[in-house]
């Protein structure tokens, strides 16, 4: 199982990278004209999306700096701890959804601390590659093309990132242990 998911990892981004221009071909798209527009796209849309992004840095800052996600961490860990999830990857599951820096950076100090070969590890970042930033999304994205009722937008976002974080959890007690 192990080799073939290695074997899957070498060659998926190769395969893509080859796949995508020459199914272009095929259907005879313009690839470099296409993408040339897409990036033009692509910097309207970064300009639009600053006083959003600025925004949800400001109440990451504030919830992090406020003891908030320390307080929200030691409420759960205890009923984490009973069934046999890591606590060290409990903060992962909170900042996730918030931001992807953040989250990032929490992966990179739990292998830091525990090695990428680790349990812990291992699950950080199968948890780092199966949810999404789910409040960054919402707040910067729809923000950006002015979308106002995202509640159902957020319930299943919320939704999937709990369903990725057992799950990878799950998957990584499968394949590793």
């Amino acid at each position: 199982m192990y080799g073939l998911i290695s074997l899957i990892s070498a060659w998926a981004i190769p395969v893509i990278i080859v796949f995508i221009p020459l199914f272009a071909a095929y259907k005879k798209i313009p690839t470099y004209e296409s993408f040339v527009e897409g990036a033009k796209d692509g910097f309207d849309t970064a300009i639009k999306i600053i006083p959003h992004l600025v925004g949800m840095m400001v109440a990451i800052t504030v919830f992090r700096a406020s003891g908030a996600m320390d307080l929200l961490i030691g409420v759960f860990r205890p009923l984490l701890d009973k069934v046999g999830i890591p606590g060290e990857v409990l903060p992962l599951a909170v900042l996730r959804p918030i931001t992807g820096a953040g989250s990032l950076a929490f992966t990179t100090d739990l292998i830091r601390e525990f090695g990428p070969d680790s349990m812990i590890g291992r699950i950080a970042s199968t948890i780092q590659g199966s949810t999404d930033t789910t409040l960054y999304v919402l707040t910067v994205y729809f923000g950006a093309v002015g979308i106002r009722k995202a509640g159902y937008a957020l319930k299943v976002g919320l939704i999937s990132d709990a369903v990725g974080f057992i799950a990878a959890i799950a998957i990584c007690f499968l394949v590793f242990a």
